[in-house]
C-alpha cells in the first residue's frame, strides 16, 4: 500500500490533486488509532497526517489553542493541563476499546465527533472548534472560522468538519476553546438501583438546581471484572450510578451534599473525592468495562444514541434480548452496549430496538468481516440522506477522501 507522509499543507493539496487525477481514492490517518472503526475501505493509499504535529500557538489567557491535525491528543491534553485547562468535553480515548496503541491525533478527535460524560453540561466537539484549515477534495485549500468564540467571518463551515471521519476534507489546522479545569469534584454514588430507577434519579439529578457535570449507570453484571476506577465502588452483586459535581471547593462540597440529601428516597448516596472521582470517570468516558484486553473485548460495542428518558428502559430490553451488556452515561441519552458475538453484530435487532426508541446507534467496535457486512453508521432518512451526500458532493465532488468509510459506495 502506497503510503503518502506529508509535510505540510501544499503536500496534502499535491496529494490530493495527484489521487483526483489517478481516481485513486486516499484513506486519512494520523496515528491510526480509529482505523477500526466504520467500513472496511477499498484502497491502495494512505494520507498519513503524522508528521503535521505542532503546536502553532497556546494563548492560556485567551482560551485557545491552535495545532496542527497530526499533533497527538495526549502532548496537547498535557500542555493545557500544565495551564489548569481542558478540553470540556472531555474527548474519548478510544485505544482501550479497540486494543490500539494510545496514538489518538488531535484531527483523530475533532473527525471522530467522540464526547464524554461532560457533554451534558459543555456540548460536544463541535462546540469547542472555533476554527480550521483544510484540503477540499478539489486539492484546494480552504480556511473556515477564527480563533475567537463569537466569529462572523461566514457560514460556520468549521463545525461541518466534527463527526465527518474525514469524508469532506483533510484537516490541516485546528483552532480549539480550552477551558479551566475545576477546582475540585464530587461523585455522589448511588448503589443497588436498577436500569429504570438509575434513569429516573440521573433524570432527577440532571434537572436540578446543583449543575451537575456527569450522570452515569454502570447495571450489575458490567461490574463482574475489576475495572481501574469502577471496581473500588460496586462488585459483581452490585450496580452503581454516579453523578458528578464540579467548581470550586466549597460550592462542591455544598452542591454534593444538597443532592444527596433530595436524593435520599432513592437510596443512600456516598461522596467520592478528586481523584478518585476523576478516575472513575475516566473508567467510564473510555468504556473501560468493555476493553480489548478484558472479558468481553471479542464482543461488538454499539454506541447508542436517543432520548435520555427512555434509555433506561432501551437498555434493558437489548440486554435481555441479545444477553449482552450495557453502561448508561448522558443521563441514560448514550448507552455503551457489548453483545455476544454473531455475524451480523445483532445489527438488525439493535437498530430496530433503537430506532422505536427514537434513537440511532454505531457499531464501534467489530471484526474487519463484520465491518464488511454491516452497515456502521446509522442510516439516514431519505432526505437527509439526499442533504448529506449533496454536502458531501460540494467538497469532495470525486469521492476522493475516505471513500467508503461511513456509507457503502454507490454501485
Amino acid at each position: 500500500m502506497d503510503v503518502l507522509k506529508v509535510r505540510d499543507a501544499g503536500d496534502v493539496e499535491t496529494a490530493v490533486r495527484a489521487a483526483i487525477a489517478a481516481e485513486q481514492p486516499l484513506e486519512i490517518v494520523g496515528h491510526g488509532s480509529k482505523r477500526r472503526i466504520g467500513r472496511i475501505m477499498a484502497t491502495n493509499a494512505v494520507l498519513d497526517l503524522s508528521a503535521l504535529n505542532a503546536v502553532k500557538s497556546y494563548e492560556p489567557n485567551e482560551l485557545i489553542v491552535t495545532v496542527e491535525a497530526g499533533a497527538p491528543l495526549a502532548d496537547v491534553m498535557s500542555l493545557i493541563d500544565s495551564k489548569n485547562q481542558q478540553f470540556a468535553f472531555e474527548p474519548v480515548n478510544t485505544a482501550p476499546l479497540l486494543g490500539t496503541p494510545q496514538l489518538g491525533t488531535i484531527g483523530g478527535m475533532i473527525a471522530s465527533s467522540l464526547a464524554g460524560p461532560r457533554r451534558v453540561k459543555a456540548g460536544g466537539v463541535r462546540d469547542h472548534l472555533l476554527g480550521a484549515h483544510a484540503v477540499s477534495g478539489f486539492g484546494e485549500s480552504f480556511k473556515t472560522g477564527g480563533k475567537v468564540v463569537k466569529n462572523v467571518t461566514g457560514y460556520d463551515l468549521c463545525k461541518l468538519l466534527a463527526g465527518s471521519w474525514g469524508t469532506l476534507a483533510v484537516m490541516t489546522e485546528v483552532t480549539l476553546k480550552v477551558l479551566p479545569r475545576p477546582e475540585a469534584e464530587r461523585t455522589l454514588v448511588l448503589r443497588g438501583l436498577d436500569d429504570i430507577a438509575a434513569n429516573r434519579v440521573m433524570t432527577q439529578a440532571l434537572g436540578s438546581p446543583f449543575d451537575v457535570t456527569g450522570a452515569a449507570h454502570v447495571p450489575v453484571s458490567a461490574l463482574g471484572a475489576e475495572v481501574g476506577g469502577l471496581d473500588r465502588f460496586g462488585s459483581p452483586r452490585e450496580a452503581v450510578t454516579l453523578l458528578r459535581l464540579e467548581g470550586i471547593l466549597a460550592s462542591a462540597v455544598h452542591r454534593a451534599r444538597a443532592l444527596a440529601a433530595e436524593l435520599a428516597p432513592s437510596g443512600r448516596a456516598d461522596i467520592v473525592e478528586d481523584a478518585d472521582s476523576a478516575a472513575a470517570w475516566t473508567a467510564l468516558r473510555d468504556v473501560l468495562p468493555f476493553a480489548a484486553s478484558g472479558p468481553l473485548g471479542a464482543w461488538p460495542v454499539w454506541r447508542i444514541v436517543g432520548p435520555p428518558a427512555s434509555g433506561g428502559a432501551l437498555g434493558r430490553q437489548l440486554a435481555r434480548e441479545t444477553g449482552g451488556e450495557v453502561i448508561y452515561d448522558w443521563g441514560g441519552g448514550l448507552i455503551w452496549a457489548a453483545l455476544p458475538p454473531k455475524a451480523d453484530a445483532l445489527a438488525t435487532v439493535v437498530r430496530q430496538r433503537t430506532a422505536a426508541a427514537g434513537g440511532h446507534a454505531t457499531l464501534v467496535r467489530a471484526s474487519d468481516a463484520v465491518r464488511r457486512e454491516v452497515d456502521v453508521f446509522p442510516a439516514q432518512a431519505g432526505g437527509v440522506a439526499a442533504l448529506s451526500e449533496r454536502l458531501r458532493a460540494s467538497f469532495d465532488p470525486k469521492n476522493i477522501l475516505n471513500r467508503g468509510r461511513m456509507t457503502r459506495p454507490a454501485t
